[in-house]
């Protein structure tokens, strides 16, 4: 949340170690969302109605500027989880340190015919023109992921609607609703309460059965409380989502200070247990973005905040330099473990461009790009960075572009792919994919890729593709790591601009 001209982020954390157990709601501040300062935990297991376990929620603004924070808690070791509050033991502290429980908590609890070990995650409230707020519960009822509603006019009693605001079969629990406005206009983002012309709305749920997180847009009825999805997208786990990759349990707020709205997601590891606890650290907040609709109305665009050019450092840039059939061309002058990209790539014609295998519309993207990785030769594309490479390309992570021609328009295929990112055998190497909605007419493609050590964070199209890889090479580290822009199709791609910055080292907790 943003209150009083600092960003204050919650997170669940083990202070005992990195492996999961032990939760508390971390708490850490920031001016500028990139240099933060760590202070003691918000929230603790301290009372009856969180005695087994803090877990997620979110924060409300109420009037008077009162932030609120409303989160699930564990009472029993039968996993019942109820829904608690808690405030600011001192409005006046600017880093709000301390924050107190007060005991009429719990607020709410699961209804007879409520699955109570699958009810958590509320949502940020927002309040109706009938003066009640409203806010979700994420839940399931055997195989059918729910978004509970709950209403309440003075925030502290709160009532079941009759109806929950959305479900849908056969996608499991839904942990980490966030439901939200976004504009028909302009890229501003808007106050969660907003409502009326000119707007859509943003259904986001975290699947507890994939570890992915999917989203649709559409239409909230107010006199029914009911969100309509529109039919652009698919309504279950192979619909759209904000990340194809490591991102889960990401969390929006509206940032009135500089109207938009943030998204902010959790990278979960690729790494294992044994290496975390060696580590001393596991998992990691990716760089906020901003994120607001897109043009057509059909998909949501995603951008890093501004402020991370902030750290930019020395810059290196090509221009015009084509790229044959099986070149790769060296980025040369930065620190390739930690920096930010941006390229345009073009090519003269489509002519050359793969069929599109008519069974691949019943596959997921992921699956495409296993078959058809970045050494696999096309028509045009691949072509992408290889990034975190190792200099005889016995460790690399490819972010890449291939063009398809399906029957009626061209698909893009935008894949981060991890499978030859290490040498390490025990890791989780997928290949991460997803397809990019975007009109060649131009014949061009660009991609932002932030680079750091473990993290590659790939932005395709201006940000309607994105995709998060965790990797840890062992030969392509530090001052080891290149980085290559590359092309495997038989088109020529030309390079028509690059900017590569290194990145200097932020303020982190």
């Amino acid at each position: 949340m943003y209150h009083n001209g600092l960003y204050h982020l919650f997170y669940q954390y083990n202070p005992k170690g990195a492996v999961w157990g032990n939760i508390v709601w971390a708490h850490s501040v920031s001016t500028d969302l990139i240099n933060w300062k760590p202070l003691e935990p918000a929230i603790y297991p301290s009372k009856v109605f969180d005695k087994y376990g803090c877990w997620s929620g979110s924060a409300t603004i109420l009037p008077g500027n009162k932030p609120i924070i409303l989160y699930t808690g564990i009472i029993d070791s039968n996993n019942t989880q109820v829904q608690n509050y808690a405030v600011p033991a001192n409005y006046s502290d600017p880093y709000l340190r301390k924050w107190i429980k007060p005991d009429n908590n719990p607020l709410v609890e699961a209804d007879p015919g409520v699955n109570k070990t699958a009810f958590r995650d509320p949502t940020t409230a927002w309040l109706g023109r009938d003066g009640h707020w409203r806010m979700l519960v994420g839940s399931r009822r055997k195989h059918r992921g729910i978004a509970y509603l709950y209403r309440s006019r003075d925030f502290m009693n709160w009532k079941k609607a009759e109806h929950p605001l959305h479900s849908k079969a056969k996608t499991g629990m839904w942990e980490c609703p966030d439901f939200f406005p976004v504009s028909l206009k302009g890229t501003n983002g808007l106050d969660t309460s907003v409502v009326g012309n000119n707007i859509k709305h943003v259904l986001k749920v975290s699947l507890d059965l994939t570890r992915y997180e999917y989203y649709t847009l559409g239409t909230y009825n107010l006199e029914k409380d009911r969100y309509i999805p529109d039919n652009t997208s698919v309504d279950g786990w192979k619909g759209l989502r904000y990340d194809y990759g490591n991102f889960y349990a990401s969390k929006t707020f509206f940032d009135n200070a500089k109207n938009r709205r943030i998204l902010w997601g959790w990278a979960n590891e690729s790494d294992t247990a044994k290496e975390d606890v060696a580590k001393g650290w596991a998992g990691i907040q990716l760089i906020p973005r901003t994120i607001w609709l897109d043009p057509n109305g059909k998909q949501l665009l995603q951008w890093p905040i501004q402020e991370i050019e902030s750290i930019r450092g020395k810059k290196v840039q090509l221009s015009n330099q084509k790229l044959n059939v099986g070149d790769h061309v060296e980025v040369k002058g930065i620190t390739a473990a930690q920096a930010d990209v941006e390229v345009t790539f073009s090519f003269q014609s489509l002519d050359k461009a793969e069929p599109f295998h008519p069974s691949w519309h019943d596959i997921d993207a992921q699956d495409v790009c296993k078959q058809k990785g970045s050494t696999v030769q096309g028509g045009v594309g691949p072509f992408g960075l290889l990034t975190l490479a190792s200099r005889n390309l016995e460790e690399y992570t490819p972010v890449f572009f291939r063009v398809f021609k399906a029957q009626h328009k061209h698909k893009v295929l935008m894949c981060s792919d991890a499978t030859s990112s290490s040498l390490n055998k025990g890791l989780y190497k997928p290949s991460f994919a997803g397809f990019v909605d975007v009109d060649l007419a131009d014949k061009k493609l660009s991609l932002r890729s932030l680079i750091d050590h473990s993290v590659v964070e790939s932005f395709g199209a201006g940000g309607k593709t994105c995709i998060s890889s965790r990797v840890y090479p062992t030969l392509a580290i530090f001052d080891q790591a290149h980085l290559y822009a590359f092309n495997n199709g038989t088109e020529i791609v030309t390079i028509e601009s690059l900017d590569a910055w290194i990145m200097s080292k932020p303020q982190m907790n």
